[in-house]
């Protein structure tokens, strides 16, 4: 339900005024720039369902969760409300003038993002663990029908920019179900044992050194979304390439969602009778299906349909992710390959080779990048997605030979 927000949403910003720079600002800078600023609070998912085992486990980890959320949201309104924002977007990114007016916008209207997520996240892990997982679906349901309603709102009046369109169908959307999952754990919280002497709370440097590697991970591969930005903007066709980059990756964002999610499932399954054997057939199946379905969308009849019909680009920009999607082949397998992987080492509490495999990742991605940037050999646009398959393939391999033997 995550993964289909986003194409939604570039379907609604590529049919509103001026679609190309709200597409830019939106999904080549706001987008990408929130992720970063939220990372350090993405594994609080895994870390919860792992470690929410008591309340006393779950109390720690609330501390945690809301100091990271509170951190991050005065980080997040540092960049946006000082010339930091300015030197991000000019020096650093050096995304086209006309996009960075509408992308500071979209950043303040994101300002709730951050803290929001820490807490759902915190709150759905507790879920998982003791066993109402239908509840985390409910609270998606949730986020999505008031995106969607946002969305619809703001197509139907039509004078609205794409970029506030679509930033506060995200901030309404998430704030509720943060709202949602808060209240619906604590029914949860007051069944659970108070302690538990088998796995002791994880405290001090002992958390931290088991959570820094979690954290770390999605933090470094975001950053991968600014750093590739800025290397577009310095490539062929320019413009085009950030406008439609976020609508390929948004269908391949769908399907990496499958992957996303058996992250939590391995760490929450491990303990159970025969669950390995049953786990590791499940992810090959998995990555049959979604690489399977990927590359039907890929074919040109399918690919012209979804760029030009339901996401609303123009010809040009339609023609242009119809030529370059089956690029992204490799990626929604990785993800589910990477999900087992990590799985096995969250539930052995051996992380560090979850942020190596993210080191590499970002080397090989930021390799291929600088390749296009020095030496061009394609448009931005392609240059992209390949840097993010190569990346996957290689951090796949680092952790598959982490995992080894477990």
């Amino acid at each position: 339900m995550m993964g289909i927000e986003q194409p939604l949403t570039g379907a609604v910003v590529a049919r509103l005024p001026d679609a190309p720079v709200q597409l830019a600002a939106y999904g080549s800078v706001v987008f990408p720039v929130a992720l970063v600023i939220e990372a350090p609070v993405i594994m609080l998912l895994a870390a919860s369902t792992e470690l929410s085992r008591d309340r006393a486990a779950y109390r720690s980890l609330r501390r945690v969760a809301h100091g990271l959320g509170l951190g991050l949201t005065l980080l997040h309104l540092l960049l946006v409300a000082t010339p930091a924002f300015d030197w991000l977007a000019g020096q650093v990114l050096e995304v086209p003038p006309v996009v960075r007016g509408p992308a500071r916008l979209g950043l303040w209207i994101m300002l709730p993002w951050t803290w929001a997520i820490a807490s759902r996240r915190l709150a759905q892990g507790v879920l998982i663990r003791h066993g109402h997982a239908r509840a985390v679906g409910w609270g998606t349901g949730l986020r999505l029908v008031l995106s969607v309603s946002v969305l619809a709102v703001g197509s139907t009046l039509g004078n609205v920019s794409g970029v506030v369109v679509a930033t506060t169908a995200l901030s309404v959307g998430v704030v509720a179900e943060a709202i949602y999952a808060s209240l619906r754990v604590q029914a949860v919280v007051r069944t659970m044992a108070g302690s538990s002497p088998d796995r002791p709370v994880l405290r001090g440097l002992v958390f931290w050194r088991f959570y820094v590697p979690l954290a770390v991970t999605p933090l470094i591969t975001l950053v991968i979304l600014p750093v590739g930005t800025a290397a577009v903007s310095r490539m062929p066709d320019a413009l085009a390439s950030l406008a439609v980059w976020p609508t390929l990756n948004a269908v391949v964002f769908v399907l990496q969602a499958f992957g996303l999610a058996f992250n939590e499932v391995v760490v929450a399954l491990l303990d159970e009778p025969g669950a390995r054997r049953a786990l590791r057939r499940f992810a090959g199946g998995l990555v049959l299906v979604t690489t399977a379905v990927l590359a039907l969308l890929s074919l040109r009849p399918l690919a012209d349909v979804w760029f030009r019909d339901v996401v609303g680009l123009s010809p040009t920009l339609s023609d242009m992710g119809a030529a370059t999607l089956w690029l992204a082949l490799p990626i929604p397998g990785a993800r589910v390959l990477q999900s087992w992987f990590q799985g096995l080492l969250v539930h052995a509490r051996r992380t560090r080779g979850i942020t190596e495999a993210v080191v590499v990742f970002a080397l090989s991605c930021s390799a291929v990048l600088v390749w296009g940037v020095h030496r061009p050999w394609a448009t931005g646009l392609t240059v992209m997605v390949v840097a993010y398959s190569v990346g996957r393939i290689f951090q796949t391999v680092w952790l598959a030979i982490r995992a080894r033997g477990l």
